[in-house]
């Protein structure tokens, strides 16, 4: 008899998918040692601990450009803060972004639909 078997094992039922009642192969394959699974949970603690190390390092540079400067937008005239209005100016940049890509999105999706 040789050492290599022609035959496959049969996959236990209790390991089938529930909905497609063929068997999960995600359970048949080990996972390969020191390679780590990515999920969904794992990107979204990244991105959280991203985004508050980004917020860490905002709030410094607003501690640390505390001069109070002129501001003045069409007939308004007030002081601020020079911290406080680059963060301003950069989040009046992000929503013309956002709302270019937007329009710019639902374009896709009408010509999509119209295909």
């Amino acid at each position: 008899m040789s050492a290599h078997s022609d035959h496959t094992p049969e996959p236990d039922p209790d390991l089938a998918h529930p909905r497609t009642g063929r068997p999960d192969r995600a359970s048949e394959r080990p996972a390969a040692a020191g390679k780590s699974l990515s999920s969904r949970a794992g990107y979204a603690w990244t991105g959280l601990v991203v985004g508050v190390l980004i917020l860490v390092v905002l709030l410094i540079f607003i501690l640390q450009n505390l001069d109070q400067v002129q501001v003045h937008l069409f007939f308004w005239d007030f002081s601020l803060p020079l911290g406080v209005t680059v963060l301003l100016s950069v989040i009046g940049g992000a929503l013309v972004m956002a709302s270019v890509g937007g329009v710019r999105i639902l374009q896709l999706r009408r010509r999509a639909k119209q295909r």
